[in-house]
């Protein structure tokens, strides 16, 4: 059997729209998961041929674990990953079975905060940072950096928001550098010079060494406890101005990294007239964004980045061009999710494409502390940006959560 094997999967977004993407191109689809509760709910995933609990940061287990899967008949086409942070693991385990060209190096260098800021240093991209250990002084490290408040703080290895802080003074910075030691062994933390503009993600596509920018999204971004992006502006068609200094900004970022084969997403902002990188992921971004691609442009992205795994070359051909505006929901008080009105009001608004709520009944709720705890989106469409945001945020205020 033609055989992909996914490394890591989410109940829903862009790494389970790839394995239904996968299953539609003909494949046999396995997944490997560190969560219990895939294996408990694996009713839930019909899409998955064969799902088997383990170890993701066990390299060589998996390596085995493949070799087994070979034994028993079946023909390893790829190894890809569309989840933080066991991309770098796909891309070794694919080199090694399938021997395609992924860029292996520069993506484990993505998937590491502080090697991407080392990297990137002196480029006029990159912005001031700091690495601090337990050991140095907190306000020597800011200075020797030149790191003035407001500063970021992050975990090398955070994903959607999950460990970063904003810190207005040195009370903060040190409340937060708390909270960061407590969920991580690691010593070290990432600081970060704190960069005001408008916020742009770009997905982007790389097949020997052609860089293609699929898809540019400006992001709307409430600022909490933590940073989360709860609106999402794709346009249809990009200015050529910001397009062309973005395609710059992007080529000239992905020669620093060697990055010549595989799928990316930049956070950028633009200040002033430079871009300034706030994340680089080695991945489709999560959530909605395939969706949102699709609706947009009829290019089903994850499809597209399972033949750059296989060594094909991808399509990106627009088949209509509409913008596209996503609204995510979050709360401002917590408890548990008795029932979710509105959803049918919500889908009846014209251009509306998709209504998702997340948590079911019984599930405890709370304001959001990372991207996961964005609670429902609606998605709308329209041939301008400005009604497709006004769509959205209207049948939005429709969505009601009722906790107890």
């Amino acid at each position: 059997m033609r055989t992909i094997v996914f490394i890591g999967i989410q109940k829903s977004g862009s790494s389970r729209d790839a394995v239904l993407a996968a299953r539609k191109l003909g494949f046999y689809t396995v997944v490997f998961t560190n969560q219990k509760k895939h294996l408990a709910e694996r009713v839930e995933f019909p899409d998955v041929d064969l799902m088997v609990f383990a170890d993701l940061k066990d390299l060589e287990w998996m390596r085995e674990k493949i070799e087994e899967l070979q034994g028993m008949g079946n023909i390893i086409e790829t190894v890809v990953s569309f989840v933080d942070p066991n991309v770098t693991s796909a891309a070794f385990l694919c080199k090694h079975f399938c021997d395609i060209n992924v860029s292996v190096k520069a993506i484990s260098t993505m998937e590491n905060k502080i090697e991407t800021r080392n990297t990137l240093r002196g480029t006029e991209f990159g912005i001031n940072y700091g690495i601090y250990d337990e050991r140095d002084n907190l306000n020597s490290v800011l200075k020797k950096n030149n790191l003035h408040y407001p500063v970021i703080i992050k975990s090398p290895g955070s994903t959607g928001s999950k460990a970063v802080f904003v810190a207005e003074n040195e009370l903060e910075l040190k409340n937060h550098m708390e909270k960061l030691r407590k969920k991580s062994i690691d010593s070290t933390i990432l600081f970060e010079e704190y960069i005001e503009g408008p916020q742009y993600l770009v997905e982007v596509l790389v097949y020997n060494n052609n860089v293609h920018v699929v898809a540019v999204i400006e992001q709307e971004i409430t600022k909490g406890e933590r940073f989360i992006i709860t609106g999402y502006s794709l346009l249809a068609q990009v200015p050529k101005e910001l397009y062309d200094s973005l395609l710059h900004t992007v080529q000239s970022i992905l020669d620093e990294l060697q990055f010549t084969d595989g799928s990316c997403h930049f956070e950028l902002r633009r200040q002033q007239d430079k871009w300034k990188i706030v994340e680089i992921n080695p991945r489709i971004s999560g959530a909605a964004m395939n969706r949102m691609i699709q609706v947009a442009y009829g290019i089903n992205l994850v499809e597209q980045i399972i033949r750059l795994w296989l060594g094909e070359e991808p399509c990106l051909i627009h088949q209509h061009e509409q913008s596209v505006f996503t609204q995510y929901i979050t709360l401002s008080e917590k408890g548990i999710l008795q029932k979710v009105t509105g959803k049918e009001s919500a889908l009846k608004y014209e251009g509306v494409t998709d209504v998702f709520i997340k948590p079911r009944k019984g599930a405890y709720l709370h304001p959001p502390l990372s991207m996961g705890h964005r609670y429902a989106y609606v998605m709308a469409a329209a041939s301008d940006i400005t009604d497709a945001k006004k769509i959205a945020k209207a049948a939005a205020g429709e969505i009601s959560f009722h906790l107890n």
